[in-house]
């Protein structure tokens, strides 16, 4: 099979809603308190009260609607993954609620939303164009759209991943991002892009954390590395390579910092 079409595979796995059903329990547990980081630093810049209607958008486990619930807001939280559905529910807020929906196409009136945000979301679709276009047709009129992206070579263990394997095995092709991450990864292009959306006057800020690796989950690495195809692709001598520039990235520390950058833009309708 040839490189190109196995990266395809790989990619369209991503927009397959069966693999976040059967990834949802892990995500919630490893990335969900990582991207809670990302979204707790976008809410902060958009002010929301009890009266505040607000759409989460390819929400995932949740981590920007339930904050959003926890500031008071009323939230609808949607994602194409039942199962991801499924954990928003099981918290069990009042003020938030959550459905199965494609973001590329949301059963939703014009203009019913004061703020809309995709925290990582509408960032892989294949369509992501559209993804931003209904983000900002459900918007009202002096509302704001709010959108984070990684950087091109994406964030925590799958920008660590995709370092090591450059190092150790330069010759191979490792996992291509999303179009939507690479189109989006220049503050210029995404501005652009949020005002052929329908957004205006869009701000984005480059925004640092460290997701913190624990050493000892490396006892684990199915565990640890499991969501990305660059780890599932590789034999296990390979995994064992990996493993061990690992713990000689970490040294005498129990926990590895990978400083990872999102771009989050916001922008009013």
């Amino acid at each position: 099979m040839a490189k190109r079409e196995l990266r395809s595979i790989e990619m369209r796995e991503f927009e397959n809603p069966d693999h976040w059903d059967m990834a949802a329990l892990h995500y919630e547990k490893t990335a969900h308190p990582f991207t809670a980081r990302y979204a707790e630093f976008a809410l902060g810049r958009v002010a929301l009260t009890a009266d505040s209607r607000v759409l989460d958008v390819a929400a995932g486990t949740g981590a920007l609607a339930l904050a959003a619930g926890r500031l008071g807001a009323q939230v609808l939280a949607t994602d194409f993954s039942a199962g991801m559905v499924a954990r928003i529910a099981a918290a069990a807020m009042p003020n938030v609620e959550a459905r199965v929906m494609d973001g590329q196409a949301l059963d939703l009136p014009d203009a019913s939303f004061d703020a809309v945000f995709s925290i990582f979301g509408v960032i892989m679709f294949p369509d992501w164009r559209k993804g931003l276009a209904e983000m900002a047709r459900v918007t009202r009129l002096g509302g704001c759209g709010v959108v984070a992206t990684w950087q091109d070579h994406g964030a925590a263990t799958f920008l660590l991943l995709g370092q090591i394997r450059r190092k150790l095995f330069p010759e191979r092709v490792g996992l291509t991002m999303p179009e939507g991450v690479k189109a989006l990864s220049d503050p210029g292009d995404f501005a652009r892009e949020l005002v052929a959306a329908g957004f205006r006057a869009p701000q984005i800020e480059e925004v640092t954390f460290d997701f913190n690796l624990d050493v000892a989950a490396l006892a684990e690495p199915d565990t640890l590395f499991g969501m990305s195809p660059d780890w599932a692709s590789l034999k296990d001598a390979d995994k064992a390579a990996v493993i061990d520039e690992v713990r000689r990235m970490a040294g005498d520390q129990s926990n590895l910092p990978i400083p990872s950058t999102a771009l989050i833009a916001i922008a009013l309708r």
